[in-house]
């Protein structure tokens, strides 16, 4: 939750208009993955912006792009690859920049602004992860 409302809370201070999605879905995410977690992040990318681009698509909108391609620690050339194919699939673009370059001037930002900064990608394993535990 502390992500999300920093989200919020960024959006309201820059005054740019967002549209927030009810709820993480952790139970359709680890169903989606407890046979194949080495691959979680696929199935999570492909679950994420397949949904915006059909969001992209019912709303008007001619392209997606996803925060992810700030991030270092992601791999660019799966959600270049699954972006594409979701924005394909509703006729709409797939806006793919590499953002990394910029990575620490927005934490650097963040921090400034006084936003929550999470140390992990999101997901429960990586959470793990992060505390040191194995899978």
């Amino acid at each position: 939750m502390s992500r999300r409302q920093a989200l919020i809370d960024y959006a309201t201070k820059v005054g740019a208009e967002l549209v927030t999605k009810g709820g993480y879905g952790l139970r359709s995410f680890v169903e989606g993955t407890i046979d194949d977690i080495d691959n979680r992040c696929e199935y999570c990318y492909t679950t994420r912006l397949y949904a915006a681009a059909e969001y992209a698509k019912q709303n008007g909108f001619d392209a997606i792009c996803t925060t992810l391609l700030i991030s270092p620690y992601q791999n660019h050339d799966m959600i270049k690859k699954i972006g594409e194919s979701a924005a394909a699939s509703r006729s709409i673009n797939f806006l793919y920049r590499d953002f990394r370059p910029y990575f620490r001037l927005g934490q650097r930002e963040a921090r400034e602004m006084g936003l929550y900064m999470q140390k992990y990608c999101g997901c429960i394993f990586s959470e793990e992860e992060r505390y040191g535990g194995g899978l």
